[in-house]
């Protein structure tokens, strides 16, 4: 018999870390990113630590859920959370550092944001950044652990709404419906109207738009 996702927090396993021992009361920071495929924009990142005695039912791969649907969660981990915190890289951080060591730094950042320090921490991914805590990466750990799931809730909530807002100063980009990933329409839009400052120089599509320009 298959185990539901993250029964209301007695979800705090099955998933059994490797890199520090687990504990009744420790204090665990999930932490994802949104934003390293697209040719625009801040890498974002988030940290939280869940208050198992406040279970937020829903939580799962923000990529999963409706943006209605992300944006209700949203508030409700900010509100019940016993911290969260959103981090993130700027466009010439990313061309300067590339895109793997900017997202490391955001997540550092996320948890250098955080109103408390963790025990540890669990990544989604397969890297982890230099943190102040023990820490352990999880493969697909946005659909395995609840905090990486509200992490990963944040942090595309937060990115979405920056690529709102920039589609209201440049709609001709199309922001609002690809939130600056490498579509044709944002492909086409580069080519004919050429990159915005926050486009990042170091991406192909890019290059290529500023080369032509």
């Amino acid at each position: 018999m298959n185990k539901p996702l993250f029964p209301e927090y007695p979800h705090l396993e099955p998933y059994i870390p490797n890199a520090f021992r687990w504990r009744d009361g420790i204090l665990i920071a999930g932490v994802d990113e949104v934003g390293r495929g697209p040719l625009i924009g801040a890498v974002v990142t988030s940290a939280v630590i869940l208050d198992p005695s406040r279970p937020i039912i829903g939580l799962a791969d923000s990529k999963k859920l409706s943006a209605k649907r992300r944006e209700a969660l949203a508030e409700e981990i900010r509100e019940k959370a016993l911290a969260w915190s959103l981090g993130r890289a700027e466009p010439e951080e990313i061309d300067r550092l590339n895109i793997f060591k900017a997202t490391m730094l955001a997540m550092q950042r996320a948890i250098e944001n955080l109103s408390m320090v963790p025990d540890a921490a669990l990544i989604d991914g397969n890297k982890i950044p230099s943190l102040g805590c023990p820490a352990e990466a999880v493969v697909k750990g946005d659909a395995r652990i609840p905090s990486i799931s509200a992490a990963s809730i944040l942090a595309k909530v937060a990115r979405d709404a920056e690529m709102d807002v920039l589609h209201e100063a440049h709609p001709q980009y199309g922001f609002d419906r690809h939130k600056g990933y490498p579509t044709e329409v944002h492909r086409r839009a580069l080519a004919r109207f050429g990159p915005l400052p926050q486009h990042r120089r170091s991406f192909g599509p890019v290059a290529e738009a500023v080369k032509a320009g």
